[in-house]
């Protein structure tokens, strides 16, 4: 139930944590898994106390048991050991805190630690976190390589030391951090997150040596699995050897071996690059050369065709051709021309032959009246009739005489 307070009516605070103990008190047991850090056994001391940790969100809470609850675990539990608590929540009034008072407490095996890794890796999975189409390429020659690693470790001095040896101008951002431990997952996102919000950094690489199980878990924690997923930066995974698999290994864009082997794929080797280089030089070299080869042997033997050894033969080939045809159009011209002036000839004969004054020029004449029309018949003149008489070399008048 809310309680009614104001400025006028507060409650004291005896009131608020004791009502805080109520509300706690009806509270059942709860399981509750971490890790354990703090851990306290003074000596002739019956109660035991401890903080247990979830490292992936960086909470805590007080832990109390009886000695003989411990003692049934001491000998597989210290610091840092992951355990499953069977706890009473429980409100200390005067000092206003909250710890769990454990009645059992159980150490989480390998077997454990394995089958929550494979549900988690399922998990992940079927979000699309491991998906090869999320996968960033890296560039091919970064300026700025962000290396995230344990302190003077040894991983960072393989990658260091590499990396130099293969590209020397190569330059790092290194962010130091825990790489086992109850702040191992809080760090390592930290560090991440910085260097992919780092403005020049190409490419992040997470590095740590070998180790066991529990010692790798940190690079299997689902917050840790996120915050790669989300980077905008290309990150490589060099957790442990060859046979270790953390879930960091899936998220990540590129999984090194090793430390070692993630500077080799990550920086290019100088000489190598030279050589390549060389190469693409030489065989760029020897195809111009073959490319050269060839248009000389093919311009060698167009100059030895006819053609180009006596350019002009063509030409003269061609004036022939054009002065022959130049003589026959004039010949054919010219028979044209003789034909068509015979034929000229023949018509003007006939015409002249067919004229009136052809006719007339053989002795016959033409008479007309005076009115100019032409005499056909004898009965269109009258005797007397004056008409005009045309010949060949002239004209008359006549007169009509008496029909006959």
């Amino acid at each position: 139930m809310a309680l009614t307070t104001s400025a006028d009516a507060p409650l004291p605070v005896g009131e608020v944590s004791r009502l805080i103990g109520g509300w706690i008190d009806r509270l059942g047991a709860v399981w509750v898994e971490g890790q354990i850090t703090q851990l306290s056994r003074r000596p002739g001391a019956g109660v035991v106390f401890m903080t247990l940790r979830d490292p992936s969100y960086d909470i805590s809470v007080s832990v109390t048991c009886y000695r003989q609850v411990f003692d049934a675990i001491a000998d597989v539990v210290s610091e840092g050991a992951r355990v499953v608590v069977h706890a009473k929540p429980e409100w200390y009034a005067p000092r206003g805190q909250l710890s769990l008072r454990a009645v059992e407490i159980r150490p989480v095996g390998i077997g454990e630690l394995l089958i929550r890794l494979e549900q988690l890796k399922r998990t992940l999975g079927a979000e699309g976190l491991f998906a090869p189409e999320r996968k960033k390429p890296l560039p091919f020659l970064p300026q700025l390589v962000g290396l995230v690693c344990g302190r003077a470790s040894a991983a960072e001095r393989d990658v260091l030391e590499v990396a130099r040896r293969r590209w020397p101008a190569v330059r790092f951002e290194v962010r130091n951090v825990a790489v086992q431990g109850v702040h191992a997952v809080t760090q390592v996102v930290q560090a991440v997150k910085e260097l992919d919000e780092h403005g020049h950094v190409d490419v992040i690489i997470v590095a740590r040596g070998g180790g066991s199980v529990e010692d790798l878990l940190p690079f299997s924690d689902e917050q840790l699995i996120r915050a790669v997923a989300e980077c905008r930066t290309p990150v490589v995974s060099a957790i442990g050897h060859e046979p270790d698999a953390p879930l960091l290994d899936l998220v990540a864009d590129l999984r090194a071996a090793t430390p070692t082997d993630a500077a080799k794929k990550v920086v290019p080797d100088v000489g190598e690059e030279l050589e390549r280089v060389q190469s693409l030089r030489d065989r760029a070299l020897r195809t111009v050369r073959g490319l050269l080869d060839r248009e000389e042997r093919g311009l060698a033997h167009a100059l030895t065709r006819p053609v180009m050894e006596h350019p002009q033969r063509m030409v003269d080939e061609r004036e022939a051709e054009l002065d022959a045809l130049l003589a026959r159009s004039r010949r054919v011209l010219g028979h044209l021309l003789d034909r068509a002036d015979s034929e000229l000839s023949h018509t003007r004969a006939r015409v002249r032959s067919l004229s009136p004054a052809a006719t007339m020029e053989r002795g016959y004449a033409v008479l007309q009246r005076t009115d100019g029309a032409v005499v056909r018949s004898p009965e269109e003149v009258a005797e007397g009739e004056e008409l005009r008489a045309r010949v060949s070399e002239g004209e008359f008048t006549v007169v009509v005489g008496p029909h006959a």
